[in-house]
């Protein structure tokens, strides 16, 4: 990921293992003594679109490589990483890329984008159950930063300093990112 000046990964498409439909996106992960296998199930329609992907589809895709990118940038260091904290990144990057990838400087863009991430979602597991409690909070805190963005940066057109905070952000362990978000 260029945005946030990694140094350089695996290229993700070595790990993807296209699923048959229904599926959803998830990263499994094994960790041995000596390795760390990963590899990205993605639905077999987002890996061979035969045209332009709908928007729940792109987002898979798009937390799907976030999950990737977060959990192997890590392990060459050694630093551990959490659920919440893959989840709560997810959400971020899904923001960065749809709102601020093409013209960032397009406020009814991003106003868009915004309702359409975070305005009557609903999620694949229940409220009360672990995942879906840490998708909804991860949800929750992934807003409060973008809207703290919104308020400090954007509306004053400081994007390099929205560039910045979401560069200093995706380097906070995942206790800080948490507790980041959460004062936001």
């Amino acid at each position: 990921m260029t945005f946030y000046a990694l140094d350089e990964l695996p290229a993700v498409d070595d790990f993807v293992a296209p699923q048959p439909e229904p599926s959803r996106e998830r990263l499994v992960v094994r960790i041995t003594e000596e390795a760390v296998d990963i590899a990205l199930e993605l639905p077999e329609s987002t890996v061979q679109p035969a045209g332009p992907l709908h928007l729940d589809a792109l987002c898979q895709v798009v937390e799907g490589v976030s999950h990737f990118v977060l959990v192997t940038h890590r392990a060459r260091r050694d630093l551990s990483t959490s659920q919440l904290e893959l989840e709560l990144q997810a959400e971020v990057d899904k923001w960065l890329l749809l709102a601020l990838g093409r013209e960032p400087r397009e406020r009814q863009r991003r106003a868009a984008v915004k309702d359409r991430l975070f305005e009557g979602v609903s999620f694949a597991d229940p409220a009360g159950t672990e995942r879906g409690d840490r998708y909804r909070k991860a949800h929750r805190l992934a807003r409060r930063f973008i809207e703290r963005l919104e308020r400090r940066y954007l509306r004053e057109g400081r994007h390099e300093d929205v560039r910045a905070a979401l560069f200093e952000f995706y380097r906070l362990g995942p206790g800080d990112k948490v507790a980041f978000a959460e004062a936001a």
